[in-house]
């Protein structure tokens, strides 16, 4: 552990070691920055949290989660794979509680560290996996039409928290939907699916100018032209951030007030064990499946050691729910972006932790011009992308072995919760391991 600490130590105080290849690293990060802020916002959304919540969650990732880690490609934040943890959470015990939560996950975390248990990834099925990341795709998926519709803003209204709900609920999201937040969602959507395009990928200025980017700045000027209309946004269908501390400019004394702290009173409360249980176990399982992909990635074929990864992991989430944001894993779309745009060190993702905090200390208000609608488009996709056909027919090509638990495992979250959902998930996978032959056997 000592020596762990100290490795840690060398990496973030050296400074020949942080700025030997900053040539790099800082275009690295400003394209990081751009592609983190919506995807914080975005995920904010999703988990039924303010949006201050995301940005808290995305800079302590930055600056604090991305020095202690071994990784010098991964770059850490809220990530779309707790989104339902929290929502639920949230719902069930309330924000203050709720990061209580967070920060048990987080000391888990470390404890899963100190004792070794980076490799456990490598043991847990495949299917179960797979079956839960898909299963969380469907829920966001769901729970944006509302959003993008416009029905969260309508005055008097009561948006469906239930994934079915919303479905049972279509013809009141249409009775209610706006105009103008129909256009943004679907000229946003319209540009990342236009940015997914191979011909678009080609493109140079793309690794620069991300999807996500680019439509959330489509929904603001769209905002901005119809502002005086008729069919302007509404507050409610706008992004809401506090904006009073950037009045002074950089004053630290203005800054407390944009945190929020643990309910440390709810410690006696076993939903909330559970909570926090269950965010180190799926934080953790989706940190590792992320540093098992940005390995693959790393043209210098860096291998991350996963224990210490674990501990930065657990040092970010009890930093992030002391302090009001949200659960945080290494995150395969912002680590990608990373080395593409060729970093050299991890000094870009600490980079892009810094810029967000400045981004929303000095200037906060630009944010209140981004429609809901936009992160809608955004979290349209990433659902998507989680749960889209080519990985059913991956699992169905891998045998039945496979493809039972799998979409088992899907049912069970969508229909019952998270956790749940993952224990039959294990259960069926083992029975059906013994039970029916892998893919090729007759």
């Amino acid at each position: 552990m000592e020596r762990l600490a100290s490795v840690c130590l060398s990496d973030v105080l050296n400074p020949t070691l942080m700025f030997q290849h900053i040539g790099r690293d800082l275009p690295s990060s400003i394209v990081v920055f751009l592609v983190a802020l919506p995807l914080c916002l975005g995920i904010a959304l999703a988990s039924g949290a303010a949006p201050i919540a995301g940005l808290i969650a995305g800079i302590i990732g930055g600056i604090i989660v991305a020095p202690i880690s071994g990784s010098h490609v991964g770059v850490s934040g809220p990530a779309a794979g707790l989104a339902v943890i929290v929502y639920d959470g949230i719902q069930e015990v309330g924000f203050e509680a709720f990061l209580l939560a967070v920060v048990i996950g987080g000391l888990a975390q470390l404890v899963l560290g100190i004792a070794r248990a980076g490799i456990i990834g490598k043991y847990f099925p495949a299917s179960v996996i797979q079956g839960m990341l898909a299963a969380i795709g469907i829920i966001i998926f769901i729970k944006q039409i509302p959003h993008g519709l416009g029905y969260a803003g309508a005055e008097g209204t009561t948006k469906a928290d239930k994934v079915f709900d919303v479905l049972l609920l279509l013809g009141d999201n249409l009775a209610y939907a706006a105009p103008t937040a129909m256009t943004v969602t679907a000229v946003s959507l319209g540009i990342l699916l236009l940015w997914e395009t191979s011909f678009m990928k080609a493109q140079s200025f793309t690794k620069v100018l991300s999807g996500s980017l680019v439509a959330v700045l489509a929904g603001v000027v769209v905002n901005l032209l119809t502002k005086s209309g008729a069919g302007a946004l509404t507050a409610k269908q706008l992004v809401d951030v506090p904006t009073g501390h950037a009045a002074n400019g950089i004053d630290p004394t203005a800054w407390g007030s944009l945190l929020t702290f643990p309910d440390f009173s709810a410690i006696g409360d076993s939903a909330i064990w559970v909570l926090g249980a269950t965010i180190a176990v799926v934080a953790s399982l989706e940190t590792l499946l992320c540093v098992e992909a940005t390995d693959k990635l790393d043209p210098q074929k860096r291998v991350t050691p996963t224990n210490r990864e674990l501990l930065a992991q657990g040092v970010g989430n009890t930093v992030s729910g002391l302090i009001g944001g949200l659960p945080i894993t290494q995150v395969i779309v912002r680590s990608s972006a990373n080395i593409q745009t060729g970093n050299a060190t991890k000094m870009s993702a600490i980079l892009h932790g810094a810029w967000l905090m400045v981004f929303f200390l000095l200037a906060p208000t630009l944010l209140t011009y981004i429609p809901l609608g936009s992160l809608a488009a955004v979290l349209f996709v990433v659902g998507y992308k989680l749960a889209k056909p080519a990985n059913f027919k991956k699992m169905f090509d891998s045998g039945m072995a496979v493809f039972i638990p799998f979409v088992v495992t899907i049912l069970a979250i969508v229909f019952i919760d998270l956790l749940k959902g993952l224990g039959i998930g294990l259960v069926v996978a083992l029975i059906a391991g013994r039970v029916l032959p892998a893919k090729g056997e007759a």
